[in-house]
């Protein structure tokens, strides 16, 4: 291994950074909660993926644009304050990242590039939908794709049980 890989992975064993995707889920709070307290509790970080979904207007080149940069400037609002809710619990600011694609190619992309993030924290729906798009992908062909773990937590536990398991 080179050095720069292998003060990479020294970086990344000091600090587990524990990946939560953000969507508009019930869930999601979930898993974000979660996550904070095993970073709190392990000396880690949490770190936050928003991906902004393309649109069907792009025969619309402008509309397509302007729609873009919505889609942006919500995502980081979102994430500003879901970064607040992390740094009271953690005491540390969450490392955020926004990407424009699919949610299951950008997160996968994003764990590829980034060779500190250790764990990956997601939350099971509780709608008779289903566990979820991504749940339901990494339990088939998805998980031979993963390099980290990957955390499903119930997406029904309360803050005290939350507490109670990290």
């Amino acid at each position: 291994m080179s050095d720069a890989t292998d003060a990479a992975v020294a970086a990344a064993r000091q600090a587990r950074i524990f990946l939560v995707v953000v969507d508009e889920s019930e869930e999601m709070t979930v898993a974000l909660r979660y996550a904070s307290y095993r970073a709190r509790n392990s000396g880690g970080r949490v770190a936050l993926l928003y991906v902004v979904e393309p649109s069907d207007f792009q025969e619309w080149i402008a509309v397509e644009d302007i729609m873009r940069e919505e889609r942006r400037i919500e995502a980081e609002q979102v994430l500003q304050r879901l970064a607040k809710e992390v740094n009271k619990i953690t005491g540390t600011l969450p490392v955020l990242y926004v990407r424009e694609g699919e949610p299951r190619d950008e997160l996968l992309s994003l764990i590829r590039e980034e060779p500190g993030i250790s764990i990956l924290v997601l939350a099971a729906g509780t709608g008779p939908e289903g566990p979820g798009p991504l749940i339901s992908y990494l339990a088939g062909k998805g998980l031979a794709r993963m390099r980290i773990p990957v955390t499903i937590v119930p997406g029904s536990l309360t803050d005290e049980q939350l507490r109670v398991i990290t």
